[in-house]
C-alpha cells in the first residue's frame, strides 16, 4: 500500500465547513473563485499523498444543493486554440468537457462568461454552440486601465457593461479551465451588478496552493513555484496579514500585489471590505489535514524534480525557453536535492550509455528498480512496461508476453501499409497485442490485470518518448520523467 501523508476526509469535513462559514458571512450568498484545477488535480494528488485528484469535485458533492458552477473563460483563448498541457484539448473543448464531467456527477452547472469579448469570431461561434446546446452564455467585456482605474472599473461603464449572470444558489463557483481566464472580475462584477439589485453578497477565493500556513520553503509550497514557473509566479510572506496580525503566512505574488486593487473595489461596490489581507480571502484548511510531514516533503521534492525535466524538455522541444528550468533549478537548490534524488534516472542513463540505444527505467512501489532497453522488436518504454507487468504478476523473466509472432506482422502494417517509419510498437499498441494474447496465454491475462498496479510509480527515460507514450502512461498513471534528448538528431519528431 503506498504511503499516505494527507487526510482527505479530514480535509472534505474542514474544508466544506469553512465554506459553509464563508457564505454565512455574506448573509446567504458567497461568489467563490475556484483556482487550480476542479476535477482532476492530480499534482495536489503527487505531493500530498493521499489527496485524491476529485477531492474538489467530492467537496462540491456535499454542497450540491447550494451550489452552481459558472465557467469563466478568456475569449482571446478561444480566438487563440490555447491547448490546455496535461490533456493536448483546446480551452473551449474543456469546458464541455467539464461541463459533461460534472453534471454526470449531479452538480449543476448554469453558465458559461465569455470574458475580454470583443467580437472574436471564434468566440462567437463557440457561443453558438454553447446556446445551440442548450448552454446559457453571457459576455464581459475588456474595461481600460484595469484594474488600475478603480472609478471607471465600478461604474456603469465599466463592470455595468458586462452581463449580469442570473444566479439561483447560495454558492457560485465560479471556475476555468486554465489560468487567465477572468475568474476574480467576473465575481467582482456579479458583486457590483447584486449591489445594485440591492442583493448582499460576498466573494471568496480557493486555491490549493501555495498553502498559507506551511512555511515558505516548505517543499510543498516550493512544487508549487515549480509546477507554475512558466506563469513567474513567486511564493512570498504575506506583508498584508503580517501588518493586521503579527502572524507569518504565506501567499503568492500576484494576489499580494493584487490585493490593494481588489479590496478597494469591493470597497467601493458595498461599502466595506471584511479582508485586511489577501490570505483573508482564502478559504484553504489543506495545511490542517497534512497527516505525515516527512512524507509529503519527499512527495514534494519528487515533483520539484519531475518539473525539472518537464522544462528542460519543453525548452528542447521549442515550447518555451530556459527560463523556467532556470527557475526550478534553484528551487532545487532551496530544497536541498538534485537529480541524483530521482533513483530512475541513474538507472536508465546507465543502461542507455552501455548499450548505446535508448532506455527506460521504473521504480516498484517496493524500492526495486527494473530497466527496460530497446531491442530489435520492443522499445525501451515498451520493454519497460511489460518487464513492470511481469514483475508485479510474479510471471519469470525469461517468459515473454507477447510472442515475436504477434508483434512482427503489427510492424510490418506499421511500416508497410500505414507508412510508418519506425515500426517498433508504441505502448498502447504493445498493451492491445497483450489483451489479444489472453486468449491464448494465462500469463498475459495475469500480466494485464496488473496495469492499475502502475499507478503511481516512477519512471524515467534516456531519450524524449513520442506523444502517444506519454500520453498513454500519463493515462497510466506512471510518473514519466525524460531526459532532454531526441533519440535521432531529425528535425520532425512525432
Amino acid at each position: 500500500m503506498s504511503i499516505i501523508g494527507f487526510d482527505s476526509d479530514k480535509y472534505l469535513d474542514l474544508q466544506s465547513e469553512n465554506i459553509r462559514k464563508r457564505i454565512d458571512m455574506f448573509g446567504g450568498k458567497l461568489y467563490l473563485e475556484f483556482g487550480g484545477k476542479l476535477f482532476d488535480d492530480y499534482h495536489a494528488s503527487r505531493v500530498l499523498p493521499g489527496f485524491r485528484p476529485d477531492s474538489k469535485i467530492t467537496l462540491l458533492k456535499t454542497l450540491k444543493d447550494q451550489a452552481e458552477i459558472v465557467f469563466a473563460v478568456n475569449a482571446g483563448d478561444i480566438e487563440k486554440t490555447k491547448v490546455r498541457g496535461d490533456l493536448g484539448i483546446t480551452y473551449d473543448m474543456d469546458v464541455l468537457r467539464l461541463i459533461d464531467a460534472f453534471t454526470a456527477e449531479g452538480l449543476f452547472v448554469s453558465s458559461v462568461v465569455l470574458t475580454r469579448f470583443t467580437e472574436q469570431p471564434a468566440a462567437i461561434a463557440y457561443e453558438k454552440k454553447l446556446q445551440a446546446l442548450g448552454v446559457k452564455v453571457y459576455r464581459h467585456y475588456p474595461i481600460e486601465n484595469y484594474p488600475a482605474d478603480i472609478p471607471l472599473i465600478v461604474s456603469d461603464q465599466g463592470f455595468g457593461k458586462n452581463d449580469y449572470i442570473e444566479t439561483s444558489r447560495p454558492l457560485v463557483v465560479v471556475t476555468a479551465p486554465g489560468p487567465g481566464s477572468g475568474k476574480m472580475a467576473t465575481c467582482l462584477s456579479q458583486l457590483y451588478h447584486e449591489h445594485k439589485r440591492g442583493i448582499r453578497s460576498g466573494y471568496a477565493k480557493f486555491e490549493t496552493f501555495p498553502v498559507w500556513n506551511l512555511p515558505l520553503k516548505h517543499p510543498v509550497n516550493l512544487a508549487y513555484e515549480a509546477a507554475t514557473a512558466d506563469l513567474d509566479d513567486v511564493n512570498m510572506i504575506d506583508p498584508f496579514h503580517l501588518e493586521a496580525y503579527g502572524e507569518t503566512v504565506v501567499n503568492y505574488n500576484r494576489d499580494v500585489e493584487a490585493f490593494p486593487v481588489l479590496n478597494a473595489m469591493m470597497t467601493k461596490i458595498t461599502g466595506e471590505s471584511p479582508y485586511k489581507s489577501p490570505t483573508d480571502m482564502g478559504v484553504n484548511m489543506v495545511g490542517f489535514c497534512i497527516s505525515d510531514d516527512a512524507v509529503c516533503c519527499e512527495a514534494a521534492n519528487q515533483e520539484i524534480l519531475r518539473r525539472y525535466y518537464a522544462a528542460e524538455c519543453d525548452a528542447r522541444k521549442g515550447n518555451a525557453d530556459m527560463g523556467p528550468v532556470h527557475k526550478i533549478d534553484l528551487l532545487m537548490g532551496s530544497a536541498g536535492i538534485s537529480t541524483a534524488d530521482r533513483p530512475v534516472v541513474s538507472a536508465a542513463n546507465l543502461l542507455a550509455e552501455h548499450t548505446g540505444k535508448p532506455a527506460a527505467a521504473i521504480e516498484m512501489e517496493d524500492g526495486t528498480i527494473l530497466r527496460g532497453r530497446t531491442t530489435d522488436l520492443l522499445g525501451a518504454a515498451s520493454a519497460l512496461l511489460l518487464n513492470a507487468l511481469k514483475y508485479l504478476a510474479g510471471i519469470d523473466d525469461a517468459i515473454n508476453l507477447i510472442p515475436s509472432t504477434f508483434i512482427q506482422p503489427i510492424m510490418n502494417l506499421k511500416t508497410g501499409t500505414l507508412g510508418d517509419t519506425n515500426p517498433l510498437l508504441h505502448i498502447n499498441e504493445i498493451l492491445m497485442a497483450l489483451s489479444v494474447n489472453t486468449i491464448i496465454d494465462p500469463n498475459a491475462k495475469l500480466a494485464l490485470e496488473q496495469v492499475p498496479k502502475l499507478r503511481g510509480l516512477e519512471a524515467h527515460s534516456s531519450v524524449i518518448l513520442s506523444e502517444i507514450d506519454e500520453r498513454v502512461f500519463r493515462q497510466l498513471g506512471v510518473n514519466l520523467t525524460c531526459e532532454p534528448r531526441y533519440e535521432t538528431h531529425k528535425l520532425y519528431h512525432k
